[in-house]
């Protein structure tokens, strides 16, 4: 029986004008049991034929998303700016939306997912809440900070109520996408994680659990969780109740 293969969004990688996913997203696949398959970003018309291929969605953080996406301003702190990589993302989004898939959203997929669906992003989180709690450090690297998760959300049940994150961002959801539900905030009130009641099996978190993964058992499971999803739409008579 074949591993359940799981798709990996990409970034653009301009030493070498390449696409490029990050190790530590692909080990985490790997340990979880899945076959991990990087997607280029440059291939805007190819979503479909990706969701036919694959069993599982990762899309990864990275770099921003236009403002132009979500009717925001520009703002000097914005960086890697991709048409290609947000078309292809969107793209990839909206085919989902249509033809689910088990997905993880991280970071930047989260908030490709609150875009695709009508959302908007603060630009710049210390405009809008302060630097009370870091979501970043200078000039931009990963911190840590805490986390509160609803307890009647599916992330409560694979999480815990309370979870210590690696946060690596500096823009979060404004107003939620349609169909949204948000199940988590840091302590100064932004967004950590959304749910959609008719996209059950979507995990989608503004942290990067894929840091922490290989010595946190708690982040781990979020990738447990995908393969297991995808797998259970795989191989569906091995998975019967």
């Amino acid at each position: 029986m074949s591993k359940p293969l799981i798709g990996l969004t990409t970034y653009p990688a301009a030493e070498n004008h390449g696409w490029h996913t990050p190790a530590l997203y692909v080990a985490a696949v790997q340990r979880a049991g899945g076959a991990p398959l990087m997607l280029p970003g440059c291939a805007t018309d190819c979503a479909e034929d990706w969701l036919a291929a694959v069993d599982g969605i990762v899309l990864i953080g990275g770099g921003d998303i236009n403002p132009q996406a979500f009717d925001g301003s520009h703002h000097p702190t914005i960086y890697n700016l991709s048409p290609e990589r947000d078309a292809a993302e969107l793209a990839l989004m909206h085919a989902l939306l249509k033809q689910p898939k088990p997905t993880l959203a991280i970071c930047r997929g989260l908030q490709i997912l609150n875009t695709a669906l009508g959302g908007s992003l603060h630009v710049h989180l210390p405009d809008v809440v302060g630097e009370t709690v870091p979501h970043r450090a200078p000039p931009r690297e990963p911190v840590p900070h805490d986390i509160r998760i609803d307890p009647n959300s599916a992330l409560a049940a694979l999480l815990g109520e309370s979870v210590n994150t690696a946060s690596w961002h500096h823009q979060a959801i404004d107003r939620l996408g349609e169909g949204l539900k948000a199940v988590a905030w840091a302590p100064d009130g932004v967004i950590e994680a959304v749910e959609m009641a008719t996209f059950p099996d979507l995990v989608a978190v503004q942290w990067h659990p894929e840091i922490t993964a290989a010595q946190d058992a708690g982040q781990q499971k979020l990738f447990e969780w995908l393969v297991i999803q995808a797998a259970r739409q795989k191989y569906p008579a091995q998975h019967k109740a």
